[in-house]
């Protein structure tokens, strides 16, 4: 009889412990499983997340790489190297054009004529759409005039251009030919880097339009020769 009462004290003094422990066990449960519910939640699928800084006042956002890359591109907030893709180009076209005036009095090749009659015709408009675009972008295109043509590829050295100033027939379709191959690929060279470096849908249909229209012209040219 001692015995039994002295074991009924001790089931009566553990059994609230042990209710107390799996109480706390189960809460501590829940609560992991109600936070890792939360996370999973706010978590995007599909791969890692990347924090989106909210605007001021606003939570920052957890988005998947996909929906942080169709954001990014639907900001095509023009870069530094779109400004200077614009301004520097309409100073590389507006060159083009210098030489393009010169073929229809000192060609003598009706190819060569209906050539640079063909670059007039791209490229006047092309010059006028950029302008437009960076007065669009809130930016003049004073800075191309005063770039150092020197540092833009493809362009003629004013000795060059003095030499087709005063060239004619066949010496002028010569060297007006060769000319024009290294502009048209200086020109392929900028659209190029605009293309990996720039931000802007526009510049960059501009600069598809340039590779495709002046890599033909430069095979055409070659064939000229």
């Amino acid at each position: 009889m001692p015995f039994s009462r002295a074991r009924r004290a001790i089931v009566r003094i553990l059994t609230p412990l042990a209710f107390s422990v799996c109480a706390v066990a189960a809460t501590g449960c829940d609560s992991g499983s109600g936070d890792g519910s939360a996370h999973a939640d706010s978590r995007p699928a599909g791969g890692p997340s990347v924090i989106a800084p909210g605007k001021p006042g606003e939570k920052n956002e957890v988005l998947s790489a996909e929906e942080a890359q169709r954001r990014r591109k639907q900001d095509d907030t023009p870069n530094a190297a779109d400004i200077s893709y614009a301004r520097m180009m309409i100073v590389h076209h507006q060159q083009a054009l210098e030489m393009t005036r010169l073929a229809p009095d000192q060609a003598q090749s009706a190819k060569v004529k209906r050539l640079a009659e063909r670059i007039t015709a791209e490229q006047g408009p092309e010059i006028e759409a950029m302008r437009s675009w960076l007065k669009d972008a809130g930016s003049g295109e004073q800075a191309g005039h005063e770039h150092d043509h020197g540092a833009m590829p493809g362009m003629a050295t004013e000795e060059q251009l003095t030499e087709l100033r005063a060239a004619r027939g066949e010496k002028f379709d010569a060297l007006f030919l060769r000319l024009m191959i290294t502009h048209h690929e200086g020109a392929l060279t900028m659209a190029t880097d605009v293309k990996g470096k720039g931000n802007n849908i526009r510049i960059e249909e501009m600069a598809d339009d340039v590779i495709a229209q002046q890599s033909a012209e430069i095979q055409r040219m070659r064939g000229m020769r």
